[in-house]
């Protein structure tokens, strides 16, 4: 009997272990001014349309990427790296902070089973690890066809005779027009276009539902993704000669973190950009500043042709092994 009490202590230990692995969390964004936002987690969209206030519940992991992208492009987006206390729903904040700058801030958090249903302006979505399906797009064709009168030429005959031989009246007219109408039909075709999305909510249903962007899939590529939506081609042109027009490094530096602060990068956009500067280190710590805004991650090693010497290689190599996502 003693021999068996460590062997069921070890047991009990185990599926205790095994029932805390199991344990999920939830977390709650709210901007504290109304700014309406999406949430991407771990690289997928969780909500499918912007919204002020998401829920997102049965998280299973203790830690996440946080990328928040807010509807109006002006506003940028945040990224954050996540801790969670398991088995509790956690309330965090989005708001700007004294450098008026969006930041993620914790709130508050309770244990999941005294939390309060969701608000009714809540939208409520389950973690998911593929991106939620498309809009469905739904079309209505209404035709309407009206019939209108119109004149058209004819003939009319009117004779009238009087004959009074007592009065020695002969009177005699004749009238010829033209007043006959025909029909004729003039058809209109109205098309009314709807947008609608599959959405869990908290008993709140949009006035107005909005179409969802299609996730960005760059042709040959299957690696590693960094954020949701590089640049379109037209504007990273607008940006980088806007970066060329100034006369020093250190100018161009400034402007280029700006710009990379607030957009989603292609690694060969990155490498344009660095080869704007002259000397080595300026290329170096660009590179680095980048990296954690730059959709193809996996094809960052096309960046090596823009450095002289292989240190450089090696340390730009040693941050990304050691960057946090």
């Amino acid at each position: 009997m003693k021999k068996r009490l460590p062997l069921l202590l070890l047991m009990a230990a185990v599926m205790h272990l095994g029932g805390f692995a199991q344990m999920k969390s939830n977390l709650i964004f709210f901007t504290e001014q109304g700014e309406r936002f999406t949430v991407i987690l771990n690289g997928i969209r969780q909500n499918p349309t912007p919204e002020t206030n998401v829920k997102v519940t049965d998280l299973v992991a203790p830690n996440y990427k946080l990328k928040v992208i807010f509807e109006d492009p002006a506003l940028g987006f945040v990224d954050k790296n996540l801790m969670l206390n398991q088995g509790f729903e956690t309330t965090v904040v989005i708001r700007k902070n004294n450098k008026n700058e969006y930041v993620v801030r914790w709130m508050s958090e309770v244990p999941i089973a005294q939390a309060l249903p969701p608000a009714p302006n809540q939208q409520v979505v389950v973690y998911t690890t593929q991106a939620p399906p498309p809009a469905t797009v739904t079309q209505t064709t209404t035709t309407v066809t009206e019939t209108y009168a119109e004149p058209q030429q004819g003939n009319v005959s009117m004779g009238i005779n009087i004959n009074d031989p007592g009065m020695g009246v002969n009177f005699n007219v004749n009238v010829n027009g033209s007043e006959v109408s025909s029909g004729s039909q003039v058809t209109t075709t109205q098309t009314t276009t709807s947008y609608s999305t599959t959405t869990t909510t908290g008993g709140y249903q949009p006035e107005q539902s909005q179409p969802v962007q299609q996730a960005y899939v760059l042709p040959g590529y299957n690696g590693p993704v960094g954020c949701p939506y590089p640049m379109q081609p037209g504007d990273f042109q607008s940006v980088k000669q806007s970066i060329a027009s100034k006369s020093f490094d250190d100018t161009r530096l400034t402007i280029a973190k700006q710009v990379i602060a607030s957009n989603c990068l292609l690694s060969d956009q990155v490498k344009e950009i660095m080869l704007l500067f002259s000397f080595e280190d300026t290329r170096l710590e660009l590179a680095k500043y980048a990296y954690g805004y730059t959709y193809d991650i996996g094809n960052y090693y096309r960046l090596n042709d823009a450095f002289t010497f292989e240190s450089t290689i090696e340390e730009l190599n040693d941050y990304m092994n050691g960057y946090r996502r």
